[in-house]
């Protein structure tokens, strides 16, 4: 069964950082490339960062470049989200998707994922 789980998101104060990761069971997630997504109440789902098979390539959506880091362990069959510098509006539900064709840009701006995890709610706040 091919599955895919979130964890580490929070509760967390304007500035703070989370970890959010993404683990994969019942598939090669080293043969993919995954993104975060996220979906705010009310709002369109938006592809947050984007990480190729190798690593090689990543693409952050504006409003979080530089705050965001995406990264991939294959060995563990995981992929990773830091945030930092939090702000009140990065709270949303954060999916990652993992899609085996894609380039990343076409992943996270156009396509979204041939599979989703559950989601973890990430709230900034004070």
């Amino acid at each position: 069964q091919l599955q895919l789980v979130e964890s580490g998101g929070g509760l967390v104060q304007p500035g703070g950082s989370l970890r959010l990761s993404c683990a994969a069971s019942g598939f090669t997630l080293g043969a993919y490339t995954v993104g975060w997504f996220r979906q705010a109440p009310g709002k369109e789902r938006e592809g947050v960062s984007c990480i190729s098979r190798s690593a090689s390539s990543t693409y952050y959506a504006d409003s979080v470049k530089g705050r965001f880091t995406i990264s991939r362990d294959n060995a563990k069959n995981t992929v990773y989200l830091q945030m930092d510098s939090l702000k009140p509006e990065d709270t949303a539900v954060y999916y990652c998707a993992a899609q085996p064709l894609a380039t990343v840009q076409s992943m996270c701006v156009l396509h979204g994922g041939d599979y989703w995890g559950q989601g973890t709610q990430v709230t900034v706040s004070s």
